[in-house]
């Protein structure tokens, strides 16, 4: 019997927490950010071209932060950092379709280690 209720709370505790995470995802307007995010919006927006081969891939939210959705829902783009000689760790990621309006954009300063819904 605690066996069972051992399963029983983990699978609650699985079930439940990321969905509290999804909600504590805060929200950030667009001139908060570093002026290349729009640059970046602008150009998906326009379809491209875009100045790194891997922007427009999708993106595998591999870190669970993002909502759960099908693969192929969320695609990444690269947010230049001025000075630095890569791809830096600032990117938007859109969800949902068209490609080119996605419903949703987050935005990332630190790899995919934290989130911010922009508005």
């Amino acid at each position: 019997m605690r066996t069972l209720i051992t399963a029983l709370a983990l699978t609650v505790a699985t079930t439940v927490a990321p969905t509290t995470a999804y909600a504590a995802i805060p929200t950030c307007a667009l001139s908060s950010l570093p002026s290349q995010a729009s640059d970046t919006l602008d150009l998906i927006h326009s379809g491209g071209p875009f100045p790194y081969r891997q922007d427009g891939t999708v993106f595998q939210n591999r870190e669970g932060i993002l909502p759960s959705q099908s693969t192929g829902y969320y695609r990444e783009y690269t947010v230049k950092t001025p000075g630095s000689s890569d791809r830096g760790a600032r990117r938007l990621v859109g969800g949902g379709s068209p490609v080119t309006d996605p419903a949703y954009v987050y935005y990332t300063a630190d790899h995919y280690a934290s989130f911010c819904k922009v508005t």
